[in-house]
């Protein structure tokens, strides 16, 4: 039996909720970006840089960003869980792993509101 001291939420349901509502607005943020990428064709860096210049497309990334870590996290414990069995082993994988969401959370975060 595997114990629940290391998932995101408290619960599997609550962890199936953060898991649709993240894939959701991961959904959104994909078609927004492909329908602003159709509409530009000549996509130049003035161009882009106007459009990350705006607070609600940083605030819109940032959602994004932290929807795709809570997302990857769930996914990737669901994963790991299920296929290493011997606890200290997986326990390894989850630090790992955890660290690296958390290192491209961060990164994200700078590039986006960075100077």
């Amino acid at each position: 039996m595997v114990t629940n001291i290391t998932n995101f939420g408290r619960s599997g349901l609550s962890d199936w909720l953060i898991q649709r509502v993240s894939a959701i607005i991961l959904a959104l943020y994909t078609i927004f970006m492909v329908g602003y990428l159709l509409f530009h064709p000549a996509l130049d860096y003035p161009t882009w840089n106007g459009l990350f210049a705006q607070t609600w497309m940083r605030i819109f990334s940032l959602l994004a960003f932290l929807s795709l870590a809570a997302h990857a996290w769930i996914g990737l414990w669901t994963v790991i869980t299920d296929y290493i069995k011997p606890t200290g082993i997986r326990f390894a994988v989850q630090i790992v792993v955890m660290l690296a969401i958390f290192v491209f959370l961060v990164w994200g975060v700078q590039v986006l509101w960075g100077a």
